[in-house]
């Protein structure tokens, strides 16, 4: 991708799952889910999940997994960014949780949280870039987060909950 690629977000459709899946395993960073939990994000979620594609190729260049967490209705959990090595250090991501915190059904959203691991540079400086932009406070905890021990085979990090907030959803209306 150069400079001069023009890039489409969209709503991801079912079958983009599998094209996400891809991009993840591809990544080598992130965790690899089952290619089910992609399918099911775009089928169930997707006015909640963006994909972002090279226009004329077509090719899935990022992602962004979120939801509303049925416990938290004023909340909207980014569950997974994924950029391809192609997409990367030109600010998609960013641009892929703008596409997301612009749409009206996040209307009642006051809270963008995620779960970040603590060697997840790259997604702590992006959360930290989204609270400047939105002008809001953002804060880590421990205690809402996921403890490194009740994830399997005991070689994961601990994710402290992050939160920014509280912001009027969406933005730019």
């Amino acid at each position: 991708m150069d400079s001069t690629t023009k890039i489409a977000m969209r709503r991801p459709r079912m079958e983009d799952g599998a094209r996400i899946w891809q991009l993840v395993k591809d990544t080598n960073v992130l965790d690899v889910n089952s290619a089910y939990s992609y399918l099911m994000m775009c089928m169930l979620f997707p006015d909640t999940c963006v994909v972002a594609e090279e226009e004329g190729t077509g090719e899935l260049i990022g992602f962004v997994n979120a939801f509303r967490p049925p416990a938290e209705p004023d909340s909207i959990f980014i569950w997974q960014i994924g950029v391809a090595a192609s997409g990367r250090g030109k600010g998609l991501g960013g641009a892929l949780l703008q596409t997301l915190l612009q749409r009206e059904t996040l209307t009642g959203v006051s809270y963008v949280t995620a779960t970040i691991s603590p060697s997840n540079i790259p997604s702590k400086k992006l959360f930290q870039s989204l609270a400047r932009m939105l002008d809001a406070e953002l804060t880590m905890s421990e205690e809402q987060g996921i403890p490194e021990h009740v994830f399997p085979g005991g070689d994961h990090e601990s994710e402290p909950m992050y939160r920014i907030g509280p912001v009027q959803l969406p933005i730019g209306k």
